[in-house]
């Protein structure tokens, strides 16, 4: 388990992705969407909001990142989730 949230020295300068994030119920829940969101090539940083039920990720400037594999990676984690901006 990550316990420095994001990657070391970076910036969050880059495009920024909200995922509406269900069946979260503890910050255990938020940890492992955020581990399984950072090893996304592409993701600089996520911070997942259990309370609010959101996870913002925080993308590099050259991000080829599609939106499908941010929300394939929550799946893996086992929740649901779906693309709010």
């Amino acid at each position: 388990m990550k316990w420095l949230r994001g990657k070391a020295g970076s910036e969050e300068t880059g495009p920024r992705v909200v995922l509406k994030v269900e069946g979260m119920h503890c910050a255990s829940c938020g940890l492992l969407i955020d581990d399984e969101l950072e090893d996304v090539p592409g993701v600089q940083s996520s911070s997942t909001n259990v309370r609010k039920g959101r996870s913002t990720i925080h993308l590099t400037e050259d991000s080829a990142v599609e939106h499908a594999m941010l929300i394939e990676a929550v799946e893996r984690a086992g929740y649901q989730a779906t693309l709010l901006t």
